[in-house]
């Protein structure tokens, strides 16, 4: 039975990303270099999604030159079928056609997947006559979620690896 995964921000082959620090001032990724850090997560990729899963990407996947080359010997090669939301830093011209399709946002069952939180009363107004949903999102990397109905995928918070989306709780 295939599964549904998300990941949001992993930032393949950005240099400056390992300079980031949170609103504490820690650091937002801890790896020696960038190869190590893309290695990492393409591993850990490769250890949960399998070739009939789907990965749902909630944004801002690379960085750099050659993004076309870099996407077509790396993450073409990731298993699963992928699915895009439109991050802040995504760049379709260079991405697009690595992934099924590409959206703003993705509305599933139970879930609404954006890059960037949804304001409060936007996921209300977006869910009045439907069920409740968990607003799974990207962009804020080690900073918490807003409260309420969200869940942060990215990498920073999800162990750099893809998660499946039955694991999703809110943390509230």
């Amino acid at each position: 039975m295939s599964k549904t995964f998300v990941i949001s921000d992993t930032h393949f082959n950005h240099g400056n990303i390992l300079e980031f620090k949170n609103y504490l001032g820690e650091a937002t990724r801890t790896f020696e270099s960038i190869d190590q850090m893309n290695e990492a997560m393409m591993d850990n990729w490769v250890s949960v999604v399998g070739p009939n899963d789907t990965v749902i990407h909630c944004g801002d996947v690379l960085f750099g030159h050659h993004k076309s080359e870099w996407m077509e010997h790396n993450f073409a090669k990731l298993p699963g079928k992928k699915r895009l939301v439109l991050g802040n830093h995504d760049n379709v011209k260079h991405i697009g056609q690595f992934f099924k399709d590409v959206q703003l946002w993705i509305d599933i069952p139970g879930f609404i997947f954006t890059h960037t939180p949804l304001h409060p009363s936007t996921l209300a107004e977006k869910h009045r006559f439907k069920e409740d949903k968990i607003n799974v999102h990207g962009h804020i990397h080690r900073n918490p979620s807003p409260d309420g109905p969200y869940f942060c995928a990215c990498v920073e918070q999800i162990n750099y690896t893809p998660l499946n989306i039955e694991e999703i709780t809110i943390h509230q």
